[in-house]
């Protein structure tokens, strides 16, 4: 290759070299050292694009602690999160224990001032339950209904309509509108009517 055509492509790759920088900068397309206004302009612009970064970094800095914190409070959360309905169980639980004891050790203890006491336990646990919204499920006397009730057997009787809940082996709970377990129960049919 003669020394012409080399030269004659060096000139042309430098000129769509600069042509292609004139397209992407905002540098001016002129050869030589910027003006003092146009170097102060750049220094400017760096000065701000690292303001900017650096408040950038911070920022996601401070996101990613905010993100930390609230999952360590959510966890601490969940792990006391049955403290208060706990606070209001001791009490129960106490009395408990004060009328085993009473049972116990005294032997003058009549049956029916132990049901009295175990029944005002048991009114003080359901009045603690009801606080923290769990509602009893009363089945006995309703069409039975399979969101709420769990069958368990049938009962051939002629004295209520077919499907109504006749005897309620174990109560359900709701904890609002939530349901916690189904009430079990034993549903009416009717007689099968000899031929």
């Amino acid at each position: 290759m003669n020394t012409e055509t080399k030269n004659s492509e060096d000139q042309n790759a430098a000129e769509f070299e600069a042509g292609a920088e004139g397209q992407t900068s905002s540098a001016p397309s002129q050869e030589g050292p910027c003006s003092p206004e146009e170097l102060a302009q750049l220094r400017s612009q760096a000065a701000k694009a690292r303001e900017l970064q650096d408040m950038l970094l911070r920022t996601a800095a401070e996101f990613d602690n905010y993100k930390k914190r609230i999952a360590r409070e959510k966890q601490e959360a969940a792990k006391y999160v049955n403290e208060p309905i706990l606070q209001k169980l001791i009490p129960v639980l106490d009395n408990f224990e004060m009328a085993f004891a009473a049972s116990g050790s005294n032997q003058n203890v009549s049956v029916q001032s132990l049901q009295t006491g175990v029944n005002m336990i048991l009114s003080q646990l359901k009045s603690v339950l009801s606080e923290t919204g769990l509602e009893g499920i009363d089945a006995v006397g309703q069409k039975f209904d399979p969101n709420i009730h769990e069958a368990l057997s049938q009962q051939e009787t002629a004295d209520v309509p077919e499907g109504q809940v006749v005897q309620q082996l174990r109560r359900g709970y709701k904890l609002r509108d939530r349901l916690l377990r189904p009430a079990a129960v034993v549903v009416s049919k009717s007689p099968e009517k000899n031929a």
